[in-house]
Formats: structure tokens, C-alpha cells, sequence
């Protein structure tokens, strides 16, 4: 297993927490995170602008999105295997796709918040 690219918008204060987070749990470093609005890489494979509507990991050269993307970045954290685990039950990963499409529709007001409280 390859490990994950998660590329994210360091000037999305949400989204900064979760790196934050994912940092704290991916204590092997097995996560490549890049921000692209710092990034010095000259290619993304991903629309800067899709990166504030939806979680993007890449993995072993595929480019994943939403719940897909969550499972690739828990199977290279030993503590949320679990979680990748699940997802290979049948109905699963389409009820946590459905999940994080809720999470989107509920975003902009987190985004707000965090705005709010953690300035960029």
C-alpha cells in the first residue's frame, strides 16, 4: 500500500484543524499532506476551488474523493483501521458517502465559525 497525498487549502481555518488532527494521529508520517496554497509544486491534480467543497487523497495514483478519500487516509493510521475496516462492508462506504455529503451541506456554517474564532 502506497502512502496517501492529502492536498488541502492551508487558508481554510477548518481545514487546518483537521490536518492538525490528522497529524497528531499519523504519527508514523505515512500521510504526505500538501497545501496547495503554499505548495511549490507547480501541478495539482485537483481544482484549488474543490478543495474547500470536498475532502481529495491520493493513493497509489488514483485520485479519490469524500468517503473514499477518508478510507485511504485511515489505512495509513493504525488507530482508525477500524474505521477503514468498516468500509469494506457492503452498505458502508455508501452510508459514509451520504455522511460526508451531509457534512458538506452543514460546511459553510462550520467554516464560518472557525473563521470566526481561528482567523487565517
Amino acid at each position: 500500500m502506497a502512502n496517501p497525498i492529502v492536498r488541502h487549502d492551508g487558508a481554510c481555518s477548518l481545514g487546518r484543524c483537521e490536518i492538525a488532527l490528522t497529524r497528531q494521529l499519523d504519527r508514523r508520517g505515512a500521510i504526505r499532506m500538501v497545501d496547495v496554497a503554499a505548495a511549490s509544486e507547480t501541478v495539482c491534480p485537483i481544482d484549488p476551488g474543490a478543495l474547500l467543497v470536498r475532502f481529495h487523497a491520493s493513493e497509489e495514483g488514483r485520485l479519490l474523493s469524500g468517503a473514499a478519500g477518508f478510507a485511504s487516509m485511515s489505512r495509513a493510521i493504525p488507530v482508525l483501521r477500524l474505521l477503514d475496516q468498516a468500509t469494506r462492508r457492503p452498505l458502508i462506504p455508501a452510508l459514509f458517502e451520504r455522511a460526508s455529503l451531509a457534512f458538506l451541506s452543514i460546511l459553510p456554517n462550520l467554516q464560518r465559525h472557525f473563521m470566526r474564532r481561528w482567523p487565517a
